[in-house]
Protein backbone atom coordinates (compact mmCIF):
# COMPACT_ATOMS: atom_id res chain seq x y z
CA UNK A 1 0.00 0.00 0.00
CA UNK A 2 1.48 3.31 -1.07
CA UNK A 3 0.88 6.43 1.07
CA UNK A 4 1.36 9.88 -0.28
CA UNK A 5 3.23 12.48 1.71
CA UNK A 6 -0.05 14.48 2.04
CA UNK A 7 -2.00 11.59 3.59
CA UNK A 8 0.66 11.20 6.30
CA UNK A 9 0.87 14.93 7.05
CA UNK A 10 -2.87 15.65 7.05
CA UNK A 11 -3.74 13.78 10.28
CA UNK A 12 -0.75 15.36 12.02
CA UNK A 13 -1.85 18.83 10.93
CA UNK A 14 -5.47 18.21 12.05
CA UNK A 15 -4.34 16.77 15.37
CA UNK A 16 -2.13 19.72 16.15
CA UNK A 17 -4.90 22.15 15.16
CA UNK A 18 -7.28 20.49 17.61
CA UNK A 19 -4.77 20.59 20.41
CA UNK A 20 -4.04 24.27 19.86
CA UNK A 21 -7.73 25.27 19.66
CA UNK A 22 -9.18 23.07 22.42
CA UNK A 23 -8.19 24.71 25.72
CA UNK A 24 -9.92 28.07 26.34
CA UNK A 25 -10.64 28.72 22.67
CA UNK A 26 -13.58 31.06 23.34
CA UNK A 27 -13.04 34.78 23.31
CA UNK A 28 -14.45 36.81 26.20
CA UNK A 29 -17.31 37.97 23.95
CA UNK A 30 -18.11 34.37 22.91
CA UNK A 31 -17.99 33.28 26.56
CA UNK A 32 -20.54 36.00 27.53
CA UNK A 33 -22.85 34.84 24.73
CA UNK A 34 -22.58 31.19 25.72
CA UNK A 35 -23.11 31.56 29.47
CA UNK A 36 -25.98 32.83 31.62
CA UNK A 37 -25.99 34.64 34.94
CA UNK A 38 -29.07 32.78 36.18
CA UNK A 39 -31.15 29.83 35.12
CA UNK A 40 -34.06 31.05 32.99
CA UNK A 41 -37.65 30.37 34.03
CA UNK A 42 -39.08 26.95 33.33
CA UNK A 43 -42.14 27.55 31.11
CA UNK A 44 -44.71 24.77 30.93
CA UNK A 45 -47.84 24.10 28.92
CA UNK A 46 -50.48 21.91 30.56
CA UNK A 47 -53.93 21.72 29.00
CA UNK A 48 -55.44 19.90 32.00
CA UNK A 49 -59.22 20.27 31.89
CA UNK A 50 -60.76 20.40 35.37
CA UNK A 51 -64.45 19.56 35.42
CA UNK A 52 -65.01 21.12 32.00
CA UNK A 53 -64.88 24.44 33.85
CA UNK A 54 -61.20 25.39 34.09
CA UNK A 55 -58.12 24.60 32.04
CA UNK A 56 -54.63 24.83 33.46
CA UNK A 57 -53.25 26.68 30.45
CA UNK A 58 -49.65 26.74 31.60
CA UNK A 59 -47.19 27.65 34.30
CA UNK A 60 -43.78 29.13 34.94
CA UNK A 61 -41.20 28.29 37.60
CA UNK A 62 -38.59 30.96 38.27
CA UNK A 63 -35.73 30.27 38.39
CA UNK A 64 -35.89 27.11 36.32
CA UNK A 65 -34.49 25.04 39.17
CA UNK A 66 -34.92 24.99 42.93
CA UNK A 67 -31.94 25.98 45.06
CA UNK A 68 -32.22 24.62 48.64
CA UNK A 69 -32.63 27.53 51.05
CA UNK A 70 -33.91 29.89 48.34
CA UNK A 71 -37.48 30.44 47.12
CA UNK A 72 -38.67 29.43 43.66
CA UNK A 73 -41.71 31.32 42.40
CA UNK A 74 -44.44 29.40 40.60
CA UNK A 75 -47.06 31.12 38.45
CA UNK A 76 -50.03 29.12 37.14
CA UNK A 77 -52.48 30.34 34.51
CA UNK A 78 -56.08 29.10 34.77
CA UNK A 79 -58.27 29.62 31.69
CA UNK A 80 -61.92 29.82 32.75
CA UNK A 81 -64.24 27.77 30.52
CA UNK A 82 -67.50 27.78 32.51
CA UNK A 83 -68.75 29.48 35.70
CA UNK A 84 -67.87 27.75 38.97
CA UNK A 85 -70.59 27.36 41.62
CA UNK A 86 -68.18 26.64 44.48
CA UNK A 87 -65.15 28.40 45.88
CA UNK A 88 -62.24 26.07 45.29
CA UNK A 89 -58.85 26.06 46.93
CA UNK A 90 -55.73 25.52 44.82
CA UNK A 91 -54.15 22.44 46.33
CA UNK A 92 -50.41 22.03 45.76
CA UNK A 93 -48.39 19.01 46.82
CA UNK A 94 -44.61 19.19 46.48
CA UNK A 95 -42.79 15.86 46.62
CA UNK A 96 -39.17 15.08 45.87
CA UNK A 97 -38.64 12.72 42.95
CA UNK A 98 -36.76 10.20 45.11
CA UNK A 99 -39.27 9.95 47.98
CA UNK A 100 -36.77 11.14 50.62
CA UNK A 101 -38.70 14.11 52.02
CA UNK A 102 -42.14 14.57 53.51
CA UNK A 103 -44.71 16.00 51.12
CA UNK A 104 -45.22 19.75 51.41
CA UNK A 105 -48.80 21.00 51.20
CA UNK A 106 -49.01 24.52 49.81
CA UNK A 107 -52.81 24.78 49.57
CA UNK A 108 -54.06 28.33 49.16
CA UNK A 109 -56.88 30.54 47.94
CA UNK A 110 -56.41 31.36 44.24
CA UNK A 111 -55.04 34.72 43.09
CA UNK A 112 -53.79 35.54 46.61
CA UNK A 113 -57.38 35.35 47.89
CA UNK A 114 -58.60 38.40 45.97
CA UNK A 115 -60.55 36.50 43.29
CA UNK A 116 -62.51 33.46 44.56
CA UNK A 117 -63.38 30.89 41.90
CA UNK A 118 -67.11 31.79 42.11
CA UNK A 119 -66.12 35.18 40.67
CA UNK A 120 -64.16 33.74 37.72
CA UNK A 121 -65.76 34.53 34.35
CA UNK A 122 -65.62 32.38 31.20
CA UNK A 123 -62.97 33.66 28.82
CA UNK A 124 -60.75 35.07 31.59
CA UNK A 125 -57.30 33.76 32.41
CA UNK A 126 -56.58 33.94 36.13
CA UNK A 127 -52.99 34.13 37.36
CA UNK A 128 -52.15 32.33 40.59
CA UNK A 129 -48.77 32.51 42.33
CA UNK A 130 -47.09 30.64 45.14
CA UNK A 131 -43.57 29.95 46.38
CA UNK A 132 -41.74 26.65 46.81
CA UNK A 133 -38.79 26.41 49.19
CA UNK A 134 -36.64 23.50 50.21
CA UNK A 135 -34.59 23.59 53.42
CA UNK A 136 -30.88 24.39 53.08
CA UNK A 137 -28.71 21.33 52.84
CA UNK A 138 -31.35 19.10 51.25
CA UNK A 139 -29.85 16.78 48.67
CA UNK A 140 -32.46 15.61 46.16
CA UNK A 141 -32.34 15.63 42.36
CA UNK A 142 -35.75 17.14 41.69
CA UNK A 143 -39.23 17.89 42.92
CA UNK A 144 -42.65 17.14 41.50
CA UNK A 145 -45.30 19.84 41.81
CA UNK A 146 -48.77 18.26 41.86
CA UNK A 147 -51.92 20.37 41.89
CA UNK A 148 -55.61 20.75 41.25
CA UNK A 149 -58.70 22.48 42.60
CA UNK A 150 -60.26 21.28 45.86
CA UNK A 151 -63.55 22.17 47.52
CA UNK A 152 -63.02 21.92 51.31
CA UNK A 153 -66.68 21.74 52.46
CA UNK A 154 -67.27 18.48 50.56
CA UNK A 155 -63.60 17.42 50.44
CA UNK A 156 -63.80 16.86 46.68
CA UNK A 157 -61.49 17.74 43.84
CA UNK A 158 -62.62 19.19 40.54
CA UNK A 159 -62.31 16.08 38.32
CA UNK A 160 -59.73 15.86 35.56
CA UNK A 161 -61.64 15.44 32.27
CA UNK A 162 -58.68 14.58 30.01
CA UNK A 163 -56.46 12.22 32.05
CA UNK A 164 -55.03 10.57 28.92
CA UNK A 165 -53.63 13.93 27.75
CA UNK A 166 -51.84 15.16 30.89
CA UNK A 167 -49.65 13.56 33.53
CA UNK A 168 -51.70 12.74 36.61
CA UNK A 169 -51.95 10.24 39.45
CA UNK A 170 -55.43 8.95 38.65
CA UNK A 171 -56.93 10.87 41.60
CA UNK A 172 -57.53 14.28 39.95
CA UNK A 173 -54.05 15.42 40.89
CA UNK A 174 -52.13 16.91 37.94
CA UNK A 175 -48.35 16.81 37.68
CA UNK A 176 -47.72 20.45 36.89
CA UNK A 177 -43.92 20.17 36.72
CA UNK A 178 -40.84 18.21 37.60
CA UNK A 179 -38.25 20.79 38.57
CA UNK A 180 -34.53 20.07 39.00
CA UNK A 181 -32.88 20.88 42.32
CA UNK A 182 -29.46 22.53 42.29
CA UNK A 183 -26.72 20.47 43.90
CA UNK A 184 -24.27 22.30 46.14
Amino acid sequence: MRLSRLSVLLPTVLLSACIIEAPGGATESERRQATVQQVPPLALKSGANLGGKVEIAGAMVQPGRVVPGEPAHVTVFFRVLQPLEDDYIVFVHVEDTEGKLERMNLDHKPASGVLPTTQWKPGETVRDEFTVSLPSGVSVRGINIWMGLWEPRTDTRLPLKNPQEVRNDGHDRILLATVPVAQR
